[in-house]
């Protein structure tokens, strides 16, 4: 059980840390997933930096339906019913999953973006879990805006080599240039150990800086919608695009896509 405090910083602020959550069996079963995933990536890996041809900042996603790993943990760990509770919601469909890693090394920041203007849900209701799977320092960890979840503003989407997505649509914005005006936003990050995780909303506006540490930076994230949100087929590129998928915009996400985990 989550308690309400938690529940109801989520919702206000749209981010929360969550102490110890996870078990370490499940850290150990994704750390696999991972290994895994990257000896045999998807179509859908990219790579940020690099150096002499060593890769410091890369990702993958929508693996778990193939990777064991992570359907397991994404089915059976429980990590669903804490979205639940965290939304409030009766129904929780899986999203997607998404793996970033930045070596020790990586000078490079993820920019300041909003994930739901990348996605092709809409709605309010929804989680993602940022999740560790090695100890990180709070210079090295993820930073949020505190209550930007609560602006009611799209931004255009930002390509982690620092430019923005083709869009058309005119109700997309370019995000204001937060890195150089910090002070005048609520950021918060914390410095976070194997079991925690970060839950936030995916329209809170978030980056993360380079890896500061002696430690590499493996972070396993999964996405969830809850009972409002419906599939909307954006004008321009979507990340993740989702190619095969037959819902139309305004439909519920329900399909082997996004399954329902959830239904009470």
């Amino acid at each position: 059980m989550i308690n309400n405090s938690v529940i109801k910083n989520y919702n206000y602020n749209g981010v929360v840390v969550l102490r110890n959550i996870i078990n370490i069996k499940w850290i150990t079963l994704l750390k696999r997933g991972v290994r895994k995933n990257f000896q045999n990536p998807s179509k859908y890996k990219c790579v940020y930096e690099q150096n002499n041809k060593k890769e410091l900042f890369y990702d993958d996603y929508c693996n778990w339906n193939k990777i064991v790993e992570y359907k397991n943990f994404i089915f059976n760990s429980g990590i669903s019913n804490i979205a639940k509770e965290l939304m409030q919601t009766k129904k929780v469909n899986l999203f997607h999953e998404h793996v970033l890693v930045k070596e020790i090394g990586s000078k490079k920041r993820t920019p300041w973006h909003q994930d739901q203007s990348y996605y092709c849900v809409n709605g309010k209701d929804n989680c993602s879990f940022w999740i560790p799977l090695d100890k990180v320092s709070k210079n090295s960890s993820p930073e949020f805006v505190i209550g930007s979840n609560k602006w009611n503003k799209k931004f255009l989407p930002t390509k982690f080599f620092g430019n923005a997505y083709e869009q058309k649509d005119g109700e997309f914005q370019h995000i204001p240039n937060i890195e150089k005006n910090r002070k005048n936003y609520d950021i918060k990050n914390w410095k976070m150990n194997i079991g925690d995780a970060v839950a936030f909303n995916f329209s809170t506006v978030h980056g993360a800086p380079e890896n500061k540490s002696n430690n590499r930076r493996r972070a396993f994230s999964v996405r969830f919608t809850g009972d409002d949100a419906t599939y909307v087929k954006r004008k321009g590129e979507m990340s993740p695009p989702f190619p095969k998928i037959k819902l139309k915009t305004g439909q519920a996400l329900d399909s082997k896509t996004f399954p329902v985990l959830i239904s009470s």
